[in-house]
């Protein structure tokens, strides 16, 4: 037995006690480089420099398709062409664009007037368009001579059509004017008519998940919800304002966002349209389009105080907004399939690309590149709450014309809610009551 060795675990409690109540707290230090004092102060400064950097390289623009000789009214993404992008005007024309040499490939006068609407067939070999004249025509999407400039099929309708719209899989589409219309690509008449008295509709748009649902917004303010399947409208929704522009979520077939007259965009959940999901307000003039990123997470917002905004879905405030001196009022904006681009065409003849990410890099990133925007990445999303961080990273430059309305906005914000709350303080309890700001903007919803 006296050979063997037993280790004891002890500690020193010079190590670790005070002499004196007065000394320096000691502190164990641990020589694991990985695991520095200063890591926190030192990732810190990583976090603030990678924040600035992003504000430096912040160039969104990426370039302009010009050659319409009237202003842009309409476009349409390929369905399955990246590089394919198709814009109609107010002069009637048509244009296919080749989005990597940023050239038109192809241009015709497709409509007498004013181009109201343009989509691709499923299948991307035909696309169809609506205008002033009264006319739903089909084009191929590739013409190769000539006679390729002419519509392969042309169907009369009795009003104005100002808007259409194609179904997922089956050769059916929906267009909207004095009533929404639904249609098969082989018969002349409509085989369905939805009518629930209003004067007009000016939108109208498939569901791309639940393929048999789509929704129209009218001129009476309020939004439409059908079903392909049924012989009437399903539901209705009534706001303060007219809402301009619709578009769905792609990834959750529930969720559709409006673009309105006063300024905002409402997200609302079909199951319940008694309040919107969320309000985004940051415009400062009546918001004229809005469309969807692949992902669900966000969309653009196109508005006539000249700005382009990205949204995120569950965020009230734009996560970053572009503008050019050139540029006047938005009429339409989409955003790439691929979710790397956004395109917005304006009132004066001028198609823009920009980036979806302002900052990002553009081309093939080498590993070591990559890794060390992730670092960043991580960095900002751990320090985003800090005050300085928060500030770069949300600060933007805007047109003197935008920081003024917003002021403007701002103070009568303000002044109404000091209204509501000094009412309320000098009323009878429980004359005045308490609306939240969700459900102020809905005047009332229909079954």
């Amino acid at each position: 037995m006296s050979n063997v060795k037993i280790k004891v675990i002890s500690r020193n409690p010079e190590d670790y006690l005070r002499a004196t109540k007065r000394d320096i707290q000691k502190i164990p230090r641990n020589y694991d480089p990985s695991l520095h004092p200063l890591e926190a102060p030192r990732e810190y400064v990583r976090a603030l420099n990678a924040v600035k950097l992003e504000r430096v390289f912040a160039k969104p623009f990426i370039g302009c398709l010009d050659g319409h000789r009237d202003g842009v009214s309409t476009m349409a993404k390929h369905p399955s062409q990246l590089a394919v992008l198709a814009s109609g005007a107010f002069d009637g024309e048509v244009r296919i664009w080749d989005l990597t040499v940023r050239k038109c490939t192809r241009n015709f006068v497709a409509h007498e007037g004013w181009v109201r609407a343009l989509c691709y067939n499923p299948d991307g070999k035909h696309f169809m368009s609506v205008g002033d004249d009264k006319t739903i025509k089909t084009w191929k999407a590739e013409a190769v001579t000539e006679e390729d400039e002419e519509p392969t099929n042309t169907l009369l309708s009795m009003s104005v059509v100002s808007g259409i719209t194609h179904h997922r899989n089956k050769p059916i589409f929906a267009t909207c004017g004095e009533q929404c219309q639904l249609w098969e690509n082989t018969r002349n008449e409509p085989i369905k008519v939805f009518k629930w008295g209003v004067d007009s509709l000016h939108h109208v748009s498939f569901n791309q998940v639940e393929y048999n649902l789509l929704a129209s917004c009218a001129s009476d303010r309020s939004i439409i919800l059908y079903d392909c399947r049924e012989s009437g409208p399903l539901r209705k929704v009534v706001l303060e304002l007219r809402s301009n522009a619709l578009s769905w979520n792609p990834m959750e077939a529930f969720i559709f966002t409006v673009a309105n007259e006063d300024y905002n965009l409402y997200t609302f959940d079909v199951r319940r349209l008694k309040e919107p999901v969320a309000i985004h307000m940051d415009h400062t003039s009546a918001v004229i389009d809005v469309d969807y990123a692949p992902t669900g997470r966000e969309f653009v917002a196109g508005s006539y105080d000249k700005t382009i905004r990205i949204f995120q879905n569950d965020k009230g405030h734009s996560r970053d907004v572009y503008h050019t001196k050139r540029m006047q009022r938005l009429t339409c904006v989409k955003w790439s399939l691929d979710n790397k681009y956004v395109m917005s065409g304006s009132d004066e003849m001028n198609i823009r690309m920009w980036k979806a990410r302002a900052s990002e890099k553009l081309g093939v990133l080498k590993p070591r590149e990559r890794q060390a925007l992730n670092y960043a990445e991580a960095l900002k999303e751990k320090f985003a709450t800090h005050p300085q961080v928060k500030r770069i990273a949300r600060h933007r430059h805007v047109p003197k014309h935008i920081l003024n309305a917003q002021k403007e906005l701002r103070t009568i914000r303000e002044k109404t809610k000091r209204k509501e709350a000094n009412r309320r303080a000098h009323s009878k309890k429980g004359t005045i009551p308490v609306v939240s700001e969700k459900k102020r903007h809905v005047v009332k919803e229909d079954e």
